[in-house]
């Protein structure tokens, strides 16, 4: 029995997706349960207006993924490592002080979600499913070994099709959403306003830079980092361009599947209210039929096992290179207790807030404030580092990344602000 496993795990572990790199990780964790409220509510409340986005939102975020995998490939280390070496003390310990506590209520909102959509499909009870899921993901983290954990969640992110599945069996006038996605009508009242701010915010998040550049140092396996040795660099750099805007366009496209869905479905409906993805789910049903329902619902479910772990994982590769101390999924626990505290504590703390008086709700809507704060000064700090050759040696990003990078950080900025911005 163990020899037939470990023979279908080898195969598993030989198949194409299994030699991807972590952009496609990161891209489907970027589409996690708070993401597809975010997106169902715009496609719900806007119907196919604020398609656009996505065409947009797409090279800004691969630019600036693309940069932080860069970072960690070339100097063999992740972002608060280099922040660590860079820049003042304040700076790193804000920055990753902030997203501890943003990442924490990010988990919190998208195992709710989890148990949530767990309890629509099966009828078990949401706490007690929300409970196994974060139990199960937290076991799969510590006890097994990062080459083998990472096949596991490559596919899982197969999950994304699930929302193209969708379109299968709903209605769209194809022509109609091309053309407002090419050329929108574009309104500029604060309704339209917050939900522009929320789709970037979605898309461009903090706890992503974290672990994609951390992600690259982990898949280095001991090799000599670029800046120290630069043989490979042509093949590792077009690796991580190809890794990084493939997986990046893999997130976008969903994204943009999830509102098309929404619009055609509940937009079209008059269903405008929708606060998560459990309730876009099952607000499905009566309008599409249960197979898509079933379809986003288990779309939710992996991309959810996804995000939970990217962002416990962010947490501590983050604290754990900001302390000194050691860290690495592939490490084992004994070897790295720091990281996988930090992990342990991020889950669990985010499981608690389930049973506290905190609303889901509440706890993803401080989390993008905390997102706004700490997104466009680390990103200013992220440019710096790459076009640093003090940092990157003789492996800068280039020009017209750094350029992408630029409008990414003031199109985050503006959000920022907007956020802000009563009414």
């Amino acid at each position: 029995m163990r020899s037939a496993l470990k023979t279908i795990w080898l195969r598993i572990g030989k198949h194409p997706l299994a030699r991807v790199g972590p952009g496609l990780i990161t891209g489907v964790a970027d589409d996690d349960p708070s993401g597809i409220a975010t997106y169902s509510q715009a496609g719900a409340q806007f119907g196919f207006g604020m398609l656009w986005t996505m065409p947009l939102a797409f090279p800004l975020m691969a630019a600036i993924q693309s940069i932080c995998a860069r970072i960690g490939r070339v100097t063999g280390r992740g972002l608060a490592a280099n922040i660590k070496e860079s820049f003042h003390p304040a700076v790193l310990f804000s920055v990753v002080g902030l997203l501890l506590i943003a990442n924490i209520l990010n988990i919190a909102a998208d195992v709710a979600a989890l148990g949530e959509v767990s309890e629509l499909v099966t009828g078990i009870d949401r706490h007690l499913a929300t409970g196994l899921f974060v139990l199960g993901s937290l076991a799969l983290q510590v006890l097994v070994p990062y080459h083998r954990y990472v096949v596991f969640l490559k596919w899982l992110t197969l999950s994304l099709l699930a929302y193209a599945l969708v379109l299968f069996v709903v209605h769209v006038p194809w022509s109609e959403a091309l053309a407002r996605t090419l050329w929108p009508h574009l309104t500029f009242d604060r309704n339209a306003a917050a939900m522009v701010v929320g789709v970037f915010g979605t898309t461009i998040s903090p706890y992503l830079f974290f672990w994609q550049a951390s992600e690259e140092v982990e898949d280095m396996q001991g090799a000599a980092p670029l800046a120290a040795e630069g043989k490979a660099a042509n093949r590792e750099l077009r690796r991580i361009r190809w890794d990084t805007w493939t997986g990046m366009f893999y997130s976008d496209l969903t994204a943009f599947f999830i509102m098309l869905a929404t619009a055609v479905t509940l937009g079209a409906a008059g269903v405008t209210k929708i606060e998560t993805a459990a309730q876009a789910a099952e607000a499905l049903r009566p309008l599409a039929g249960n197979l898509a329902y079933i379809l986003f619902a288990l779309g939710i479910i992996g991309v959810g096992l996804i995000a939970v772990p990217v962002l416990a994982g962010s947490a501590g590769y983050a604290l754990c290179e900001a302390m000194g101390w050691k860290w690495g999924l592939e490490r084992k626990a004994e070897d790295a207790r720091g990281f996988y505290g930090v992990i342990a504590v991020s889950i669990l703390a985010g499981l608690v807030i389930q049973y506290s008086p905190i609303s889901p709700m509440k706890a993803l809507f401080w989390s993008a404030v905390i997102n706004g704060v700490v997104a466009v000064p680390l990103m200013v700090v992220i440019l710096l580092l790459a076009s640093r050759r003090s940092v990157m040696g003789d492996y800068p990003a280039n020009r017209p990344l750094l350029l992408l990078g630029s409008i990414a950080t003031l199109v985050m900025g503006a959000a920022a602000v907007r956020m802000f911005i009563p009414g």
